[in-house]
């Protein structure tokens, strides 16, 4: 009836046919009761209730697949609020009943999803292993022994086993990112203000983001979609400003052999290796850089005063019920009492410093990828040494929120023996989140490894992501815009970015206007002419820059359609025929650039 991972691809087809969001709540009640891990929820929405709210989507919106989430089944990570469940952050003692959703839970509700239940985490969102819970450890879908991850551990192993299409966690430190990549999933790790926490029990607020698990890529950005959002009450909310990435020739930065660090796993480093040759062979540029700088950012957070505030969080429930608190999550939040407003200022004066030496980075990749964990643990073996394991999988995570990143883990491979799973995270500037999609989606299908625990799903390909409308206009320019070229900056000082080196189709034609002062050149094309085709560079720029460049051309230029040797269509700067009559014809030097170059030789 529903396939073994319910992808909304999947979902969306059922209820196309004879399906219902009821049909759904009874094959997931069903699974719910069938499951093998005990420890996946700490609360379950009642099954009256489930189905009533099942009926109440179908009341409000009849016509199936009419809302972006319709009977989409979905869990909570129990730090976030969700009406008539309690929150309990992992500890019973904590816990209170909200009668209202958290904000980012409302748009989920109000685009047709269904809440499942509340899922287990590591308490108070203190850990990347999934262990540091009194309701027990969720395990990894493919073996028992080894940990699930987590934080946000429930929520991870429940999509993973086809309990829900998706679910929410939050990621302060890689929460949201080393889960999935223990069970095969998406982690939707969104820039740091781009959706609402309003209603979310903080680990460190000012860098906390809620995420999103998801089978694919695709299905992980519709959710944040529709999560996202600017909330003015909401401290650290922030208006996105959309970055955009090359569509093509991507640089992609990796790991020197001097910052390799596995902890002695073979596996997941060979299936790191095998990422990157996958990158390269999608056209990505492969690029070593220093992570030295990014790694002591990392150090920061778990090994400097962002623990204090761990501890501003839920002091005033610390002190007064200690007892109350896992022995491992109580050591790292109290150890925040020696550290000073001294201590938090000379912490935030070394974060700026570190940011300012990656800026270097950042002018030679557009972005990075990484394990998402350099290795895995068993229980038995990461409750045995429980704070230095776990700072091992935080070793490429830990600084992404610090420095107000966007990233997108995937899963890479599984080892030798087909048996634990591992991924590669990428990361972008600060909202980037969108443009980061289109490649992280590429590399997920390139690699083939399937949803969840079912490693031989097919991604759906109604879920693939293309190129993102960011909002800028795509503008070619052939002369003197080109990069390094005198006018480059009317492009570059508008938060304009390079997208490719490119060529025109073979039919266009290159002169030198007469009378133009300094030279312009002439761009015409010329239906039957074959020429070598002529060197252009394809840019993205503001709507309000673009403006300004039609406002001030000068006649005989103007903007039109320019063909790319590949086929596709942008605008660009053309010119009249007629004012090319007496013109000097530099068509077989190849562009612009070389001209300028033979005149200075």
């Amino acid at each position: 009836m529903f396939p073994l991972f319910l992808d909304l691809s999947s979902l969306k087809a059922a209820y196309a046919g004879e399906l219902s969001p009821l049909d759904l709540v009874e094959e997931v009640l069903s699974r719910i009761a069938a499951s093998d891990d005990p420890a996946i929820f700490i609360s379950k929405t009642p099954a009256d209730e489930l189905r009533s709210a099942a009926r109440d989507l179908m009341a409000r919106a009849p016509e199936p697949n009419s809302l972006p989430l319709w009977g989409v089944p979905f869990a909570v990570k129990d730090n976030i609020d969700v009406a008539g469940l309690p929150t309990t952050a992992g500890c019973p003692a904590f816990a209170y009943q909200q009668g209202e959703d958290a904000s980012v839970v409302r748009r989920l509700r109000a685009a047709g999803a269904l809440v499942i239940g509340k899922t287990n985490l590591d308490q108070f969102a203190t850990g990347l292993n999934g262990t540091r819970s009194p309701h027990g450890a969720p395990r990894s879908v493919f073996d028992a022994d080894y940990i699930s991850g987590g934080s946000s551990s429930g929520s991870a192993v429940a999509v993973a086993s086809g309990l829900a299409s998706f679910a929410l966690g939050t990621d302060t430190a890689g929460s949201g990112r080393v889960p999935a990549a223990f069970n095969n999933l998406v982690g939707i790790k969104p820039t740091p203000g781009l959706v609402s926490n309003v209603g979310v029990v903080p680990a460190c607020r000012s860098v906390d983001v809620v995420t999103v698990f998801a089978g694919t890529v695709g299905d992980g950005v519709a959710v944040r979609k529709v999560m996202e959002g600017y909330d003015a009450a909401d401290a650290f909310s922030k208006k996105a400003k959309p970055a955009i990435l090359p569509m093509t020739g991507l640089k992609v930065g990796i790991l020197k052999n001097e910052e390799r660090e596995f902890y002695g796993n073979r596996d997941y480093e060979a299936i790191y290796d095998a990422a990157i040759e996958r990158a390269r062979a999608l056209g990505a540029e492969i690029v070593l850089f220093d992570y030295a700088p990014f790694r002591q950012a990392a150090e920061l957070l778990y090994n400097g005063p962002w623990v204090a505030e761990r501890l501003a969080a839920v002091k005033d429930f610390i002190t007064s019920n200690a007892a109350d608190v896992d022995p491992t999550v109580r050591t790292i939040i109290s150890g925040a009492a020696h550290y000073s407003a001294v201590d938090a200022f000379e912490g935030l004066y070394t974060l700026e410093a570190l940011r300012q030496k990656t800026l270097a980075t950042w002018e030679t990749v557009d972005v990075l990828m990484l394990p998402t964990s350099p290795t895995t643990y068993r229980v038995d073996e990461m409750l045995s040494d429980p704070i230095v394991r776990n700072g091992h999988l935080g070793r490429y995570t830990n600084f992404a929120n610090l420095f107000g990143y966007a990233a997108i883990a995937i899963p890479a491979g599984f080892d030798p023996q087909g048996h634990l799973p591992a991924g590669v995270t990428l990361f972008g500037p600060a909202f980037s989140d969108d443009a980061l999609a289109s490649f992280a989606d590429a590399l997920h299908r390139a690699l083939a490894v399937g949803m969840g625990r079912d490693k031989a799903a097919a991604l759906p390909l109604l879920a693939r992501v293309g190129e993102p409308d960011d909002g800028f206009v795509s503008l070619i320019v052939v002369g003197a815009h080109l990069s390094g070229m005198p006018l480059n900056h009317e492009l570059s000082g508008p938060g304009g970015k390079l997208i490719k080196a490119c060529r025109t189709a073979a039919d266009y034609r290159l002169f030198v206007l007469p009378d133009t002062t300094p030279p312009k050149p002439g761009l015409i094309r010329a239906p039957g002419f074959a020429g070598p085709g002529l060197a252009v560079e394809l840019w993205k720029v503001t709507p309000e820059a673009f403006g300004r460049f039609v406002a001030n051309i000068p006649a005989p230029l103007g903007i039109g359609k320019v063909t790319l040797d590949d086929g596709s269509q942008f605008s660009g700067f053309l010119c009249e025929a007629h004012a090319t009559e007496g013109a000097v014809d530099i068509t077989q030097l190849g562009g612009w650039r070389a001209y300028i170059l033979s005149t200075s030789s």
